[in-house]
């Protein structure tokens, strides 16, 4: 014999999803990187230097100038992030969380000519 299935089904209300924020984009990345206590000034121009140096190594990438490949590029702002987010973890957890939760949509950006070229990061835009 078939099990009997209701001839109405009652379902319990949807659940109220909290929704994910927005991913950082480059200037308020930036913005919340110098505003952050759990970084010292030294280490903020060594990290921002270090960026200048990524964009700048994408910027030729995306010309064709460029010597690194993406998977090099790859490796190289995988390990910024994780430099970041370990001096981040402990004193400022929420922007690591932010951090973490945009760092597809930030590779997103580097990766692509034209969302690159959009943020204004073939022009010479900095983070």
């Amino acid at each position: 014999t078939w099990p009997k299935f209701p001839t109405s089904v009652h379902s319990a209300p949807p659940v109220a999803l909290q929704p994910s924020p927005a991913p950082l984009d480059f200037k308020l990345l930036g913005t919340r990187l110098r505003e952050t206590r759990a970084i010292g000034v030294l280490t903020k121009l060594s990290l921002k230097n270090q960026a200048d140096d990524l964009v700048v190594a994408f910027r030729g990438y995306h010309k064709g100038q460029g010597k690194a490949t993406l998977a090099e590029l790859r490796r190289s702002y995988d390990m910024l992030l994780l430099k970041v987010l370990s001096l981040l973890q402990d004193s400022d957890p929420a922007l690591a969380r932010e951090i973490v939760q945009s760092r597809a949509a930030i590779w997103g950006i580097l990766a692509d000519p034209r969302k690159f070229t959009e943020s204004n990061l073939m022009a010479g835009a900095t983070p």
